[in-house]
């Protein structure tokens, strides 16, 4: 049981990161390779503001970083131990509920 008041607020913020699908798509594909704003926006078929504006959520959340590449930036996740947790997460979440929906998948803000 999670009692300690940082444990929590750091897995509120990841799962704040993880509620939006954009935002799921961008972490998967930092977990496969780092990445520029403008080759991400494209792969994910989405306006670089809208992109940027995920991202700076993402930065905020501490799961991604920038790394200054000449005179473009390159985004990648801020620990490789990240890209694991997001593939044991879904392996578990799958395992353990292949079957299920969402019983408020209609309502806002929720699956």
């Amino acid at each position: 049981m999670l009692t300690v008041a940082s444990d929590i607020e750091v897995l509120a913020r990841f799962g704040r990161a993880l509620a939006d699908p954009i935002r799921c798509r961008i972490l998967l594909a930092l977990r496969d390779a780092p990445a520029y704003p403008a080759d991400l926006a494209d792969a994910l078929g989405i306006s670089r503001t809208r992109l940027s504006n995920h991202l700076a959520c993402l930065r905020d959340c501490g799961l991604v970083v920038t790394v200054p590449d000449g005179r473009r930036t390159r985004y990648e996740l801020a620990d490789p131990r990240l890209g694991h947790a997001l593939d044991d997460l879904r392996a578990a979440v799958v395992a353990v509920a292949d079957h299920r929906t969402c019983v408020d998948a209609n309502e806002e803000g929720c699956c």
